[in-house]
């Protein structure tokens, strides 16, 4: 996932447990993402500033601003932007990586 990475923030005051990972996501006034879903599984995701738009392969759009929260696992999007005057920026809570490919091959004993 692009964005810049962030030690152990608080997430609602206080610190992940080492199991998360907290992302930081920012788009600029008018730019784009492509949507890949294997980047947002088991994510909660905050708009933290400005607005975000969503736009499923059908084409219809959804609009979340400051304070929304989404998790966008099980939609079938193509892109997230930014159609606001100010930069977009969302915080990202999910699963690790390592703890992620740990729990995997637990489960598979």
């Amino acid at each position: 996932m692009e964005g810049a990475g962030l030690d152990r923030l608080s997430f609602l005051g206080r610190p992940l447990p080492p199991a998360f990972e907290l992302l930081v996501i920012t788009l600029a006034p008018g730019r784009e993402r492509p949507f890949r879903a294997a980047e947002w599984r088991d994510a909660i995701v905050v708009v933290e500033r400005g607005e975000i738009e969503l736009e499923s392969v059908r084409g219809s759009r959804a609009r979340f601003e400051r304070g929304d929260v989404m998790c966008l696992t099980g939609f079938s999007l193509r892109a997230l932007r930014n159609r606001g005057p100010g930069t977009a920026v969302l915080t990202v809570v999910r699963r690790g990586e390592v703890e992620a490919r740990s729990a995997c091959r637990t489960r598979r004993s």
